[in-house]
């Protein structure tokens, strides 16, 4: 969700400093828009960390004698959720 939130961020602030001419009295549109594009990188740049990071995980291994089917060995892997 971050990834995409920084890709809207960086086209709306595109789009207010180099698509628009508003003239709002004590509003510099060119500013706003440089500001909300370097948001949108540093929001995108944040996803793709946290998309990237690498996930933990444990894996167990149990040998069980059982009389009627002989040997059984269960594998199980966990992953860390985060």
């Amino acid at each position: 969700m971050s990834i995409g939130t920084g890709v809207v961020l960086f086209v709306i602030g595109a789009i207010l400093a180099f698509g628009l001419e508003l003239d709002i009295p004590g509003v510099n549109d060119d500013f706003i828009g440089y500001l909300l594009m370097a948001v949108g990188v540093v929001v995108f740049i944040v996803g793709l960390v946290l998309v990237t990071r690498r996930r933990s995980s444990v894996e167990r291994t149990r040998t069980v004698n059982d009389p009627g089917a002989g040997q059984v060995t269960e594998r199980r892997t966990d992953v860390d959720p985060y």
